[in-house]
């Protein structure tokens, strides 16, 4: 037990259960994992994630555990409080170009999904446009996640400014938000992505919604300046009563793993969720984003994604 823990780190324990094969005693590895508050899409990812990685790998388990969001979740991935932590596109962004703060030396395990960034309203609001919300109260996420910093960068790209120009608003936990749009407590609630609870609550309520997303010009607008940002859509029937796709922009968001995360740990969990990729889609939606070669493609550098990762992507010919 003692030298399993000093092999694979303070974070990363060996349990002292373990799995039964036949009467053979196997030791199993705990793993922690970030995700953000409970009723949002983080937890809705991470506890999918670990209940997909628990089942195909019993010597392995991976611990979901509630945090603030993206931005506690780097700096516990950095002392080592956490194995593993969902990060959402813009921090990571920001932690690995330095921005505000010294880079980190964080490593990608998967890209997870996009994040095509948008705000949902009730169905009989008056608001059809993102201009409309200008000095209105809108929801902008809980304080700690990747949400508002999404929202920060799409409105710098126009020229506004979100706590100046929108009566700010800023949840302690993003599962509030629908019932604020619901009870006209704010007039609007950002978010992003496929399937996120948060739009998918609002959609099913009596009032219905709209979502509003930048126009063609704006995105056009808000790339100009902050091209990071990429060209994003969110299919029809992401949402009930969507019928049409949604054009916008953003991010991919990623699973982190901590800087010494050991290559032979992180090899074997890109092996078991890219060799579950399609259990993992019928399980949840969002994650028929969760592929090797869509982590390829979205990581800001290949030396960001963890050796023992890019290893097994060399073996099953994702990168050369």
């Amino acid at each position: 037990m003692r030298f399993a823990k000093i092999l694979l780190g303070a974070a990363l324990l060996v349990s002292p259960a373990a799995a039964q094969t036949g009467g053979t005693v196997i030791p199993t590895t705990t793993i922690s994992l970030g995700t953000a508050t409970p009723r949002g899409g983080f937890p809705l990812y991470g506890n999918a994630f670990a209940e997909l990685m628990n089942a195909a790998d019993p010597q392995i388990i991976i611990a979901p555990r509630n945090t603030k969001g993206s931005n506690e979740n780097i700096p516990l991935l950095e002392k080592g409080e956490l194995d593993l932590a969902l990060v959402a596109g813009e921090p990571a962004y920001e932690a690995f170009a330095g921005i505000g703060r010294a880079k980190v030396a964080l490593k990608i395990l998967t890209a997870i999904y996009s994040n095509p960034g948008m705000f949902v309203v009730r169905a009989d609001s008056p608001y059809t446009t993102l201009r409309d919300l200008v000095g209105q109260p809108v929801a902008f996420g809980a304080r700690g996640s990747g949400l508002p910093i999404l929202a920060r960068y799409v409105l710098d790209g126009l020229g506004l400014k979100q706590d100046e120009d929108f009566k700010a608003v800023y949840l302690d936990r993003v599962g509030d938000g629908p019932a604020m749009v619901a009870d006209g407590r704010v007039a609007a609630l950002w978010g992003a992505g496929i399937g996120w609870p948060g739009f998918a609550a609002v959609a099913s309520s009596a009032s219905g919604a709209r979502f509003i997303a930048p126009s063609a010009d704006e995105i056009a607008r808000i790339r100009a300046k902050h091209a990071f940002l990429k060209p994003l859509t969110v299919p029809a029937g992401s949402y009930p009563k969507q019928t049409e796709p949604i054009a916008s922009l953003g991010s991919w968001s990623f699973i982190l793993t901590r800087e010494d995360l050991p290559d032979d740990v992180a090899y074997r969990l890109a092996k078991t969720l890219h060799g579950n990729e399609a259990t993992f889609c019928k399980k949840l939606a969002q994650a028929c984003e969760t592929t090797a070669a869509n982590t390829v493609a979205a990581a800001p550098r290949p030396e960001l994604i963890h050796p023992g990762v890019m290893k097994y992507f060399r073996e099953i010919g994702v990168v050369k």
